[in-house]
């Protein structure tokens, strides 16, 4: 039961950082940079990349959705592990 709940929150954590990535790029695109649909698994570190450094041009520091992102998929990753490990028990 407490394994599931783990899994229920690495799969709402895995969303959130899902619309931060379609946030990033929809910022991306209109500011000129041109998106690789096709391997966007592949290429998305890249793309967090250059927002991070746009956002640092434009304010002098990182954009929200940039530490969205990053905590949402540290969130998975931690939630995910913790209820494979509560499984195996």
């Amino acid at each position: 039961m407490i394994a599931t709940i783990f899994f229920v929150l690495a799969i709402i954590s895995a969303w959130w950082g899902i619309v931060s990535s379609i946030v990033i790029l929809s910022f991306l695109k209109k500011r000129g940079i041109r998106i690789n649909y096709l391997l966007l698994r592949i290429l998305i570190l890249k793309y967090l990349h250059q927002y991070h450094q746009i956002t640092r041009q434009e304010t002098g520091k990182p954009g929200p959705w940039f530490y969205s992102y990053i905590i949402s998929m540290l969130l998975a990753l931690t939630f995910m592990i913790i209820g494979i490990v509560l499984i195996s028990m």
